[in-house]
């Protein structure tokens, strides 16, 4: 029997996702380990389609049409999964912020980044910031996520991806990938709707006025903001100088 490019799709996203393990490695390393490891599983027609897609979505310019270093950053007041209500600005008027946005549990790419900043979330504390993870997964779905993942921090409800699309970051689909995003990995029941659209897998450091001071985005969700670079730029807003 032939298989088409939709069951290859759905063979290989049936196959356990192997993460790096290995906490001396950074992120980038991790990410790059995990990628590399589904390629080999991968036939050359889905990989293409797969990197045409990512092109697709950098065509759209969205990297460059989102908020970007320097920008005044978007307030709200979003919830988390235990009904508390936490609105953007009053946390930074405390101190730098660390907003970072994650697809879902359901991608393996989230699930490393999540792990690795929780591995530094006593460093960006340490260098006075908070770090807020918003994300489209519904509350229970996200409680799930940091819960697999030993996660002490709790994640915001990103309804509809309300904020996001505020900040420029959400993208649609592109129709090649529908199907295994839909069919397979089923984002409806994870996001709560309908809308075959996810937002970049962005990264901000925002400052004491509510202004952007780092900005990482990049429409490849195989790449992610360096947590020891996240680090580095907090310390900049708030070590004294000299």
């Amino acid at each position: 029997m032939k298989l088409t490019l939709y069951s290859l799709l759905l063979l290989t996203m049936s196959v356990p996702q192997v993460f790096a393990q290995n906490h001396a490695d950074t992120l980038a390393e991790q990410l790059q380990a995990t990628a590399k490891n589904s390629v080999k599983r991968m036939p050359a027609e889905m990989i293409r389609t797969m990197q045409d897609a990512v092109e697709t979505v950098r065509q759209s310019e969205i990297e460059s049409k989102a908020k970007q270093v320097g920008d005044q950053a978007i307030d709200a007041e979003l919830k988390n999964w235990k009904d508390e209500s936490v609105r953007l600005s009053d946390l930074w008027k405390n101190g730098p912020i660390v907003l970072m946005w994650y697809r879902g549990g359901w991608c393996p790419y989230c699930n490393i980044q999540l792990r690795a900043m929780q591995q530094k979330l006593q460093a960006i504390e340490g260098a006075g910031a908070q770090l807020v993870v918003l994300t489209p997964e519904i509350p229970e779905k996200a409680k799930e996520t940091a819960s697999k993942n030993d996660l002490a921090f709790v994640a915001l409800f990103d309804s509809n991806n309300d904020v996001a699309r505020k900040y420029g970051l959400v993208f649609k689909l592109p129709d090649p990938i529908v199907p295994i995003y839909r069919d397979r990995l089923k984002l409806n029941e994870f996001n709560g709707n309908d809308a075959m659209e996810l937002p970049l897998s962005a990264t901000y450091v925002i400052d004491t006025d509510g202004v952007i001071r780092y900005a990482f985005l990049d429409a490849d969700y195989k790449k992610r903001a360096e947590p020891s670079v996240v680090v580095d730029e907090i310390l900049k807003l708030t070590t004294p100088k000299r």
